[in-house]
């Protein structure tokens, strides 16, 4: 008999929710073959067997949430002997006069450390354990080969290109159409329109049900906020009236961060209060704000000082993409150095965003507006984007976040 624990997944989470079992109790199952679903904090991950053998006990159910470290599955290995009372005592025996080398430990302790599990007769010392589930892909729209290719080039997922070709077939100017008018058609920012929600069933209402996944990631980290962060706000506008046409609102917004943490690298920072140190970043991992059903999803792209506006359009399709299948892996999401959240794309101009500790800061992009600006001799209407950027004051002084705003506005209302 064997029991195998519940694996840390990666992210230093202590617990994850089990979504779906893929054995029952008496069922024979290979090593490597999908055992269960489990759902972290933000990301549903497959849990492969570490044995080959029949499932004796499954110590959760669907829904429960189990604990890292602790028994997840008791397996009747193949070949393993143990299960006697007799060979118990005489393995106890043998082990109290011999002490196992440290590879030996590792190998008995394998299955509840990620990079450590047997695989068939041999142990796989740095075998990883986490997959990303992953859904059944749809059939393939029907595009020319130069559509497809100009797809690529731009980052366009052909599923979301309406066609005007012969029957139904993406041309190369329909892909060009979409790349310049997405971008255009929400706001400053990267958000997906959340999918319909359906109304919840009557027996919803009234009862206390458990907070679990995304959700349940968030009420914590909001809690760690409130405990370790002293936030203050700034608010302000950027016109971009004189854009010239064909601009990628996101890949702006985000270039502006960039330009922002160039003059003030100070909150693209970490913090730890406890040692009182701060951890300046030179590289801009810029962690994305999408608002989802299941709750919110921060994924993050790393190292965005160093893309264009082609390559940053190429990266949101694939967040975006990513986030709605969710199937962001729990290491897309880990060690932001500054953040981003586009919440005017549904509503609102100006915010106070909350900050996730170590960070510094957290960005916030409202509603484009049309507003009424003076000019010389009279008035005008201006596009303009609403800009709000909550900052740890403990670390970060107001003249530093008012420089930061100023930096990102000035390239903001830039024309290229």
């Amino acid at each position: 008999m064997k029991t195998f624990d519940l694996p840390d997944l990666g992210e230093g989470l202590t617990e994850a929710e089990i979504v779906t079992w893929h054995v029952k109790e008496g069922d024979r199952i290979e090593t490597d073959a999908p055992l269960a679903s489990v759902e972290t904090a933000k990301a549903v991950v497959e849990v492969p067997s570490p044995y080959s053998g029949r499932i004796v006990k499954l110590y959760a159910a669907e829904g429960d949430v189990a604990e890292v470290h602790k028994p997840l599955v008791d397996f009747e290995v193949e070949g393993d002997e143990s299960g006697s009372d007799e060979t118990q005592d005489k393995t106890q025996t043998a082990e109290a006069e011999e002490e196992p080398s440290p590879k030996e430990k590792k190998r008995e302790d394998s299955g509840t450390v990620v990079g450590a599990m047997p695989s068939g007769e041999d142990d796989l010392e740095q075998a990883a354990i986490v997959r990303k589930r992953r859904r059944k892909s749809e059939a393939k729209p029907k595009a020319a080969p130069a559509a497809r290719a100009r797809a690529k080039e731009l980052g366009v997922d052909l599923a979301e290109v309406e066609a005007s070709g012969h029957r139904g077939q993406i041309i190369p100017g329909d892909v060009e159409r979409h790349a310049e008018s997405a971008p255009a058609a929400g706001v400053a920012g990267i958000m997906p329109p959340a999918p319909e929600r359906p109304p919840l069933k009557p027996a919803n209402y009234g009862s206390p049900e458990s907070i679990r996944g995304p959700r349940r990631s968030m009420a914590q980290s909001m809690s760690a906020s409130r405990d370790q962060v002293m936030p203050t706000s700034l608010f302000d506008d950027a016109d971009i009236h004189y854009w010239l046409p064909g601009q990628d609102i996101s890949a702006r917004v985000i270039r502006a961060v960039v330009a922002g943490c160039r003059v003030e690298p100070i909150i693209n920072t970490w913090f730890d209060p406890d040692a009182m140190t701060r951890t300046l970043h030179q590289k801009v991992d810029l962690a994305l704000a999408v608002d989802t059903p299941d709750g919110l999803i921060v994924p993050v792209i790393r190292g965005v000082e160093s893309m264009n506006a082609r390559i940053l359009r190429q990266q949101l399709n694939r967040i975006k993409k990513a986030t709605r299948e969710r199937t962001v892996s729990p290491q897309d999401m880990l060690n932001p150095t500054i953040t981003l959240s586009n919440f005017g794309m549904m509503a609102g101009r100006y915010a106070s965003p909350v900050i996730v500790p170590p960070q510094v800061a957290i960005i916030g992009t409202g509603g484009i507006r049309h507003d009424v600006v003076p000019v010389l001799g009279g008035i005008e209407t201006h596009k303009r984007i609403p800009i709000s950027i909550t900052f740890d004051h403990r670390c970060a002084t107001g003249g530093e976040a008012c420089r930061f705003l100023a930096a990102m506005i000035k390239d903001l209302e830039s024309s290229v």
